[in-house]
């Protein structure tokens, strides 16, 4: 039986059990919470932090968990829409005045939180190293045309998503996203997450593991339509290496290398289930939150090749809303049980190779517990 370290209330015992289950099984290590009514009551974690299994997962063991950060980008806009400094309605250029050009001025915040806007890719874009420069990236973001109408088809914005808020951000704060949230989220609410890693960090990462019988250079890539084709993109791939690499803690890519574990997910994500506060902390008011789950466009999503249905920044399933990222990490809220769980681990899984499950079976574990 794995041993499972940290908090879990009794009737939460069936996440407990997931959790071992997992590690017993795909996982190598892992970290799972859940938060209600911005309280925790589960936080545990177990397994190995390294693939060698020698060093365990701690209690403040970090890893990257790739587009799980979008929850926290856009999170940090909507907490300047709630304090009237952003209008999510409103033209991005009427906050970024050169995003106007090659007609993309009536682009609304909103598409752009919505996968919406037209910009799923970065043009020019040949080098992973290429993100890392963030004038260039956004000057780039802002001299493109949009590959459709804004607001009348989804596109889901992998990599743009984090540099598109990050300077609408940047524009209203003076303050990187990175900065923004680690002053405005994490410090007040005490949330060990990090989009910008500084290196007194470093020893408490897990390093990434890439699927097994792949290496560190399995790279995330579109996936295949119906068909089996997949969207044309020739840009850069990041692979686990990237994902692994000194310069990619050090870097701001704000849609996908955020550092954290399942305590600090859940509890900046708790906040919006909760109605603006976790913790006894307010970040925002209760109509603040609701952006986070009602439904801007449902359809086919043109980069995902599925039907998808999306909020002011989040994927909505259900009555919950959220996102995971590359390998495997998740979140997801239930405003109306103002429920927050998350799952983040090292050990990723191809689901061209085989099904994930793991996120969602930690899910299911954690509605048993609300019976």
């Amino acid at each position: 039986m794995t041993d499972i370290k940290g908090l879990c209330e009794p009737r939460f015992a069936a996440v407990r059990a997931a959790l071992a289950a997992s590690l017993g099984n795909d996982d190598v290590g892992a970290s799972v919470a859940v938060y209600l009514d911005g309280e925790p009551v589960v936080d545990i974690w177990g397994g190995y932090a390294d693939a060698d299994r020698s060093v365990g997962w701690e209690r403040d063991t970090l890893t990257g968990v790739n587009s799980t950060t979008k929850n926290m980008t856009a999170l940090c806009a909507l907490i300047l829409a709630d304090r009237g400094q952003l209008d999510l309605s409103a033209p991005v250029a009427a906050y970024w005045p050169e995003f106007a050009a090659a007609g993309k001025e009536n682009v609304l915040v909103r598409h752009v939180l919505s996968h919406t806007a037209g910009l799923p890719d970065l043009s020019g874009l040949t080098a992973v190293e290429d993100l890392y420069d963030w004038q260039s990236v956004t000057a780039g973001l802002a001299a493109q045309a949009p590959e459709w109408e804004p607001g009348t088809a989804a596109g889901y914005h992998a990599l743009t998503f984090g540099f598109l808020v990050g300077e609408i951000v940047r524009r209203i704060t003076g303050r990187s996203l990175g900065e923004y949230f680690a002053e405005e989220v994490a410090k007040p609410l005490g949330a060990d997450f990090h989009i910008g890693l500084s290196a007194e960090d470093d020893r408490r990462v897990a390093p990434l593991i890439p699927p097994t019988s792949l290496t560190d250079e399995y790279a995330s890539s579109a996936p295949a339509g119906p068909d089996g084709t997949r969207r044309e993109y020739t840009g850069a791939a990041v692979r686990v290496r990237d994902a692994n690499s000194v310069a990619w803690r050090r870097a701001q890519v704000p849609a996908v290398n955020g550092f954290g574990n399942a305590r600090s997910v859940a509890l900046a994500q708790s906040v919006l289930a909760n109605r603006g506060s976790a913790g006894g902390v307010r970040l925002l008011s209760p109509q603040g939150c609701e952006p986070a789950w009602q439904e801007v466009f449902r359809g086919e999503d043109r980069v995902l090749r599925t039907s998808m249905s999306w909020t002011v920044g989040f994927g909505k399933f259900g009555n919950t809303f959220g996102w995971g990222g590359w390998g495997g990490s998740l979140v997801a809220s239930d405003p109306d049980a103002r429920m927050t769980v998350a799952y983040v681990m090292n050990q990723m899984i191809d689901r061209e190779q085989q099904e994930d499950n793991r996120g969602m079976e930690i899910i299911i574990a954690a509605y048993s517990g609300l019976h």
